[in-house]
């Protein structure tokens, strides 16, 4: 897949307008509730049940947040457009974005009308795209990426997609997504994984034997040390082989 910046930009555009018909219109439930004392006020409770008003970046960075909605599905109905657009233009701060991925799957979009699940796949992967094809991304790399397997508990697509794009601009992405991983990455999935452990250890494992298969090389073309590509071969080893691999010792694991 060659690097079309323009058309996925266009793509990621499409997407959100997507988002905003197929979502216009929704509130959360008429008798939906919250505490005063640690979400918001009435009044802020009330814009959510008042269609298509949008909502200041506090209040929609407490709703998003909040996990004890009566019914978090039809809340994530109201806000997701807004939401996807602030994540889209780096208006989730990195802390943040970590549980962005989870609050996006508890809209449990699978379960609900056919049209509302696809218009939220295709912005997660236009999304994704864009990501992939934009040299300074509002976000970096490795947080959308991890956005997106939390929101759909799959890393199958996104890998697919990052070995599809085979450009300079996604290998650097790849680069910096191998430096910011490579500690973490000696024993467990470097984000927050909100699923239970055999679902984690499932995304582990993809990730690294991905890593292994397909990373080398890329990596290399784009000018990586000899040192990240040293921890990437050693993620390819059993847990007793790569302790006792003399290189074990020069890794800032």
């Amino acid at each position: 897949m060659n690097l079309d910046q323009p058309r996925a930009r266009l793509r990621l555009d499409t997407a959100l307008d997507g988002l905003a018909a197929t979502f216009r219109g929704m509130t959360a439930r008429p008798d939906e509730r919250n505490c005063e004392c640690h979400w918001g006020s009435a009044e802020e409770l009330a814009l959510l049940k008042t269609p298509d008003v949008e909502l200041d970046r506090d209040l929609l960075r407490r709703t998003w947040q909040a996990s004890d909605w009566g019914d978090s599905p039809a809340v994530m109905r109201r806000i997701l457009p807004q939401f996807a657009a602030a994540l889209c233009n780096g208006l989730v701060d990195d802390f943040d974005i970590t549980e962005a991925g989870r609050a996006i799957a508890r809209g449990q979009w699978h379960q609900g009308p056919a049209d509302g699940a696809a218009a939220v796949q295709e912005f997660l992967h236009a999304w994704w795209a864009h990501t992939l094809t934009d040299p300074d991304p509002a976000v970096p790399a490795h947080l959308v990426f991890a956005v997106c397997a939390e929101a759909t508990a799959t890393l199958t697509p996104w890998l697919n997609t990052w070995e599809a794009i085979r450009h300079t601009v996604a290998d650097g992405h790849l680069a910096e997504a191998v430096a910011q991983w490579e500690y973490d990455l000696r024993d467990r999935l470097p984000w927050t994984c909100w699923g239970d452990e055999d679902e984690e250890d499932a995304m582990y494992a993809e990730l690294t034997t991905w890593l292994v298969c397909h990373a080398p090389a890329r990596l290399r073309a784009h000018g990586a040390s000899d040192e990240l590509l040293d921890h990437i071969r050693l993620l390819g080893l059993a847990d007793a082989d790569r302790w006792n691999d003399p290189h074990w010792n020069d890794c800032t694991y």
